[in-house]
């Protein structure tokens, strides 16, 4: 019988030099691919924004972005102050101040629902509010921008200052579904409660935040901004619904597609969101 020749044993360092080789390249392979397309990403990102501020703030043809701090407002352009507070200011073609804009997140359901809503420094209230982001039940939780009932809340959701100018008058609270006695109050949706009051939570924390730094500042947003006019025409009508958020790699899910009616999904029973 032939004896068995015995392969000789790979040294250990060989094999860690391999392995540390690969995952090297592996590395700059990934770090490469993320730097080549960041800057699409990121000009994918404020595209969507810009529809996004369109749809709720209708009539607006430029959009510029800020950050209001203690010190006042900056340009977003000019970096991110510690303690700034985004927020997107909306002109017409004239340069005409429409609204602004600002982002709010609140715990849901499933998962926290991000929405976008418009501000009317005029009569200080929020006059609609789109979905960026949401998981919530499929025809329980999407009812927050299907449902007239609700979607009457934000016509002129009362977020009015404090006479300090330090926090809201009063803080935005969403009640019970046709017990609203207050401007500032939200009448939620029966069946949708948990999602309903994510709602209003988002706006409240947001505005709280925003308003005592923007409001004494809003001098300073009435002269038209150099911001380019945006290749899409201005949206008809806001406030009413989700809106398209553009897809990027890390994106979980997006909102619906055009006409914005549509939107959210998720695992979870709508039997266990109602009886919440």
């Amino acid at each position: 019988m032939t004896e068995a020749t015995l392969q000789p044993a790979t040294p250990s360092a060989a094999m860690i030099r391999t392995l540390g080789l690969v995952a090297t390249v592996c590395g700059v392979l990934i770090v490469t691919a993320y730097e080549g397309t960041l800057d699409a990403v990121n000009a994918n990102k404020k595209l969507a924004l810009e529809r996004a501020v369109f749809k709720v703030i209708p009539g607006a043809a430029k959009v510029d972005e800020y950050f209001a701090t203690p010190a006042g407002i900056q340009p977003a352009a000019t970096g991110t102050p510690e303690g700034g507070v985004k927020f997107y200011a909306a002109y017409d073609q004239a340069g005409t101040l429409k609204g602004i804009a600002a982002e709010g997140a609140g715990k849901g359901y499933a998962d926290t629902v991000r929405i976008l809503y418009a501000y009317d420094p005029a009569r200080q209230v929020v006059t609609g509010f789109g979905v960026v982001a949401m998981r919530e039940t499929p025809g329980i939780g999407d009812k927050i921008y299907t449902d007239p009932a609700f979607l009457k809340n934000f016509e002129a959701l009362d977020v009015k200052l404090s006479a300090d100018l330090k926090s809201l008058a009063n803080a935005v609270k969403v009640v019970k579904h046709g017990s609203k006695q207050n401007a500032w109050e939200i009448d939620a949706i029966a069946g949708a409660t948990v999602t309903s009051k994510a709602v209003g939570r988002g706006i409240n924390d947001s505005a709280q935040k925003l308003l005592p730094l923007l409001v004494p500042n809003l001098e300073k947003l009435n002269a038209a901004p150099q911001s380019r006019v945006s290749a899409f025409p201005p949206i008809a009508k806001g406030g009413e619904g989700g809106f398209e958020a553009a897809p990027t790699p890390s994106s979980t899910q997006n909102p619906p597609q055009p006409p914005f009616t549509k939107g959210g999904s998720d695992l979870a029973s709508p039997r266990q969101e109602a009886s919440s």
